[in-house]
């Protein structure tokens, strides 16, 4: 069984920060690339920001790039998201994932799940 839990979504004023993490199991993320993925009500799914195992390979969307950092911690098999200077485009629901294969799925232009996913943490931003 295979579980990824998400935590430290919270109400946070323009200009914040939150950290988010996500801690596994039943998975070890040394098979998996890592990531984490939003969605804004009435919006599609959005790539954030990702890991690749293998390679080292960091992706983030522009959106959030030089404002978010994504790491990892191993020997915990877990993954954070740190986010600073907050912007209440950034309102969405946040979940963390694992895939074998993450960087394919941001080659298509449908939205497609990865194979593992939270159930995610939510994250408002006001103004």
């Amino acid at each position: 069984e295979v579980q990824l839990v998400e935590s430290g979504g919270n109400l946070v004023q323009a200009g914040g920060s939150l950290r988010l993490s996500c801690t596994a199991s039943g998975l070890t993320f040394d098979e998996y690339a890592i990531g984490w993925f939003r969605q804004a009500p009435g919006k599609e799914h959005e790539w954030v920001s990702y890991i690749s195992n293998s390679d080292g390979y960091t992706y983030y969307a522009d959106s959030v790039k030089g404002r978010f950092t994504i790491s990892s911690d191993t020997a915990k098999n877990t993954m954070y998201l740190q986010m600073n200077n907050l912007s209440p485009e950034d309102t969405a629901v946040y979940r963390c994932a694992a895939d074998r294969s993450l960087n394919q799925l941001l080659l298509f232009r449908q939205w497609v799940f990865p194979q593992y996913w939270g159930q995610g943490t939510q994250v408002t931003v006001s103004s």
